[in-house]
């Protein structure tokens, strides 16, 4: 694992969030002209359009994908895309045999270990990818072969590839990337040069490289190599994007290093570091004469590994919402969460200074609690979390997903400069209908403002919300985790006034 953009794009962080109870004060009173709202959607500059796959998470073979229960909790996240077989695990998994190498860093000649027989290639696709009808990411082994004692083969990445065809599950896998974060240290290597960029786009390369073999087995299928977006690890990406063929190109952002995460930075920067990380992956492309190529942000949360008790705060889920933010400013073609569900919870080695906000003493990357995962047992004092209840991340995903209807034009937006704390970003779901995903990063005030559809036909609209804010995370300390809440403003006029909770995300739908 690991951690915009143009002027247009860095304007689109702003605006509101609004409680049901507090909601509409009034679309006929409190009104002001276009030109001097607080918020400005501006419905005739389109930043992109939002693909099909653009909200999606992580699931992985270590949590057992039959559990019954799995489907359900999946659904309810709404992502459209799941990556697999999870993270680092990848090179060192061996999809026919379902057995792992290992993942020690450069341990060699390790034997091979079984996951859960239940947990295979084929159960995860016929008991959760095909029910749910969604898209699939996967991950092919690139760092270790199937004895163990070497490189990955490309062979057996193009094996994975002709059984998915064979079996028809080619209809759900999009995309197929080469290893996983093979840049770093930490991941499992077994190559006579580990982690080296000339390596890896050397095994990528030529007629018995990964891309023309899994080509072979699939002429449809996309295969995508990994990029860092920053100018690190002996030159990755400079070697990698301008020696390897690839149809598409994965990238991993982790905002903060365990113990030294920041809730200011992270709702204050780490949005924007994102996209400037992304705005730089772009701008390497284009040094390499592959400007147009689609990019995967594969893995992306807040802290890079050992997560503590922000992850499990408001904060960590305002977070969420304003990263994808960035991401779908960024039109980016994948976009998939770490984590879904089944991740560890962790209560040893994490942090829980008490300059974070939170109520939990253990962090964690799932979006929903999956008490099937052994990791919850013993690992804390007091009552498991309720199966099935989305986290402080886990409502902010799915008012996204919500949000990011495929098909939908990411809209420009800008923001007053007298509201710093206030961030938007805003989508057209249809020629009269508009989606406004509002955030307040004040801890304490709430704010009040006006907002403005600009070169929009409309005069008046129906208006609904849906508001999770930091008094319904603060329920979870007596561990009641408690959705988002929706309500219904009626009929709204062209600039309504709303007044935004402190430490909250608001979805505005528009009609």
């Amino acid at each position: 694992m690991s951690i915009i953009g143009n002027a247009i794009r860095s304007v689109t962080t702003v605006v509101f969030a609004l409680l049901a109870a507090q909601a509409c004060e009034s679309a006929q009173g409190g009104v002001s002209p276009a030109s001097q709202a607080d918020v400005r959607v501006d419905a005739s500059r389109t930043l992109g359009t939002i693909s099909r796959d653009a909200v999606g998470t992580n699931l992985a073979i270590w949590y057992r994908v039959t559990d019954g229960r799995l489907p359900a909790e999946i659904a309810s996240l709404e992502p459209r895309i799941l990556r697999w077989p999870g993270g680092s695990t990848a090179d060192a998994y061996h999809w026919r045999t379902h057995t792992n190498c290992g993942t020690l860093k450069r341990e060699k000649n390790q034997s091979k270990v079984a996951y859960d027989p239940r947990s295979t290639f084929d159960n995860f696709m016929h008991d959760v990818v095909i029910p749910g009808g969604y898209d699939v990411a996967i991950s092919v082994n690139y760092g270790s072969n199937e004895a163990c004692n070497g490189g990955g083969d490309p062979r057996e990445a193009a094996a994975w590839v002709a059984y998915a065809k064979r079996e028809g599950y080619d209809k759900y896998i999009k995309y197929w990337t080469v290893g996983n974060e093979e840049y770093g240290g930490w991941e499992f290597d077994l190559h006579s040069q580990p982690h080296d960029p000339m390596t890896y786009a050397q095994a990528v390369s030529g007629p018995s490289g990964y891309y023309a073999l899994m080509k072979a087995a699939d002429p449809r299928a996309k295969i995508g190599i990994l990029a860092t977006g920053q100018d690190a690890f002996h030159g990755w990406d400079r070697v990698v994007l301008a020696h390897a063929p690839y149809d598409f190109v994965e990238l991993h952002d982790y905002a903060q290093l365990p113990g030294k995460e920041s809730d200011s930075y992270l709702l204050e920067q780490g949005p924007q570091d994102l996209a400037r990380r992304i705005d730089t992956l772009r701008g390497e492309l284009a040094v390499a004469n592959k400007a147009d190529t689609p990019l995967m942000l594969g893995e992306f949360n807040s802290v890079a590994y050992s997560p503590g008790k922000q992850s499990m705060s408001i904060v960590n889920a305002l977070y969420t919402g304003l990263a994808y933010g960035e991401v779908l400013n960024e039109n980016l073609a994948v976009a998939t969460w770490w984590f879904g569900a089944g991740g560890t919870q962790l209560c040893r080695h994490i942090n829980l200074s008490s300059d974070l906000y939170g109520w939990q003493n253990y962090g964690g990357y799932d979006l929903v609690a999956a008490n099937a995962s052994s990791a919850w047992n013993g690992c804390r004092s007091g009552p498991v979390v309720p199966e099935g209840a989305l986290f402080p991340s886990g409502d902010a995903f799915s008012m996204v997903s919500r949000f990011a209807q495929p098909g939908a034009r990411m809209l420009a937006v800008t923001v007053s400069p007298d509201l710093a704390d206030i961030r938007a970003y805003a989508d057209a779901l249809s020629p009269h209908g508009y989606g406004i995903m509002l955030f307040n990063l004040n801890e304490s005030a709430s704010r009040k403002i006006t907002l403005a559809i600009a070169n929009s036909p409309q005069a008046s609209y129906s208006a609904t919300t849906l508001t999770y804010d930091k008094r319904l995370y603060d329920q979870s300390r007596q561990n009641i985790w408690l959705q988002p809440q929706s309500a219904s403003l009626g009929t709204v006029g062209a600039t309504p006034t709303l007044t935004l909770p402190p430490w909250s995300m608001t979805l505005l739908t528009l009609h």
